[in-house]
């Protein structure tokens, strides 16, 4: 399609901040990255950092933000372009006109057995040996890739979809539009077990999930239940693969977590809040909104609104740098140390 009908389509107000006296209208067959680009798609600059991919790239039109410099270097070289105060967004809606993910098509498998009692909304679709146990009810458009087991009593809003493998245990409530990834388990039993005399003794976990709208929960990801009451992850919050979630976690809305992630029992994640990989944060801690833990973060003690933290155990960003700064002097501060004790011996 034409480069304009292609913006018109994905966010007609960016359509006003097309290319000034575009003197052609480049054809566009597909989207490709800045760094591996390919002729006649469209493709995007983040800022400046990315800007020496302008004098060479053979894609027909770009995506920039609002910054005279590089839209100068592109009308040069004479590409199309746009402005976006989101470059990134935009170009996500653009991948969106060329590719979508595979999707059943709205009928029940052969293979597929399902209990007389669950209810199926229209044009849910079931794939190959999937199982659906008594009083699940599945809302409108919910897609079940193959080797799904949903058990009883489970409650799935509409246009939701459950990748192959993922196992939805019982009673647990899955809102509208979620993406539950390949081998994923949402509500299993949580890590529950007394300490006595003769050993651990089992408690039971009672409780359930719940999982509000729009919340996507990567492969190989857990989100336990816990012994009473509810483990709660809020609307549009994302969450990576290989991410554990413990009982009676209680997650707002629009996090992020990255892969690896470690939340124990009862933790408490504000709105908005950014977790990057392998964070471990001990159990009844509460974090923030707005907060951060950045990559590999332990953290043992309550995090505030808006806080970053770094390090094990997890400190302020700021502080962490400068302690960083001093661990890397240590051998230089250890001879210096060392000379001063032979000062002080000798005299």
């Amino acid at each position: 399609m034409k480069f304009s009908e292609l913006v018109n389509r994905i966010d007609p107000a960016a359509a006003t901040n097309l290319t000034a006296g575009l003197e052609h209208d480049p054809d566009i067959l597909g989207v490709s990255a800045i760094e591996e680009p390919l002729p006649q798609t469209l493709s995007y600059i983040e800022g400046a950092k990315f800007a020496h991919h302008i004098a060479s790239t053979p894609v027909s039109a770009l995506i920039l933000p609002n910054d005279p410099d590089l839209q100068s270097q592109a009308t040069d070289r004479g590409l199309a372009w746009v402005v976006s105060s989101l470059p990134r967004k935009l170009f996500a809606q653009a991948i969106a006109e060329f590719y979508q993910p595979f999707r059943l098509d709205a009928e029940i498998h052969p293979t597929a057995v399902i209990h007389p009692s669950a209810q199926l909304g229209d044009k849910v679709a079931i794939g190959a040996n999937v199982v659906i146990q008594a009083d699940v009810v599945l809302g409108d458009g919910v897609c079940v890739h193959p080797n799904v087991v949903i058990y009883p009593q489970v409650r799935i809003g509409e246009g939701t979809t459950l990748h192959a493998n993922c196992t939805i245990h019982e009673r647990t409530v899955i809102g509208s539009g979620c993406v539950i990834h390949s081998g994923a388990v949402i509500g299993a039993e949580g890590f529950g077990f007394v300490p006595t005399p003769e050993g651990w003794f089992k408690m039971q976990q009672s409780g359930y999930v719940i999982l509000e709208d729009q919340v996507e929960i990567g492969c190989n990801s857990t989100v336990d239940r816990p012994a009473l009451g509810t483990t709660v992850i809020r609307r549009n919050t994302k969450i990576d693969n290989l991410v554990h979630i413990a009982h009676g976690c209680q997650v707002g809305e629009n996090c992020i977590m990255a892969g690896q992630v470690g939340l124990a029992g009862a933790v408490k994640v504000g709105n908005q809040v950014i977790l990057a990989g392998q964070v471990g944060i001990v159990d009844h801690i509460e974090i923030g909104d707005g907060a951060i833990a950045s990559a590999k973060a332990g953290v043992h003690h309550n995090v505030k609104a808006g806080e970053i933290v770094t390090g094990v155990p997890a400190i302020s960003h700021k502080l962490f740098i400068k302690a960083t700064a001093v661990f890397n002097r240590l051998p230089e501060m250890y001879q210096t140390l060392r000379r001063l004790q032979k000062q002080i011996e000798s005299d």
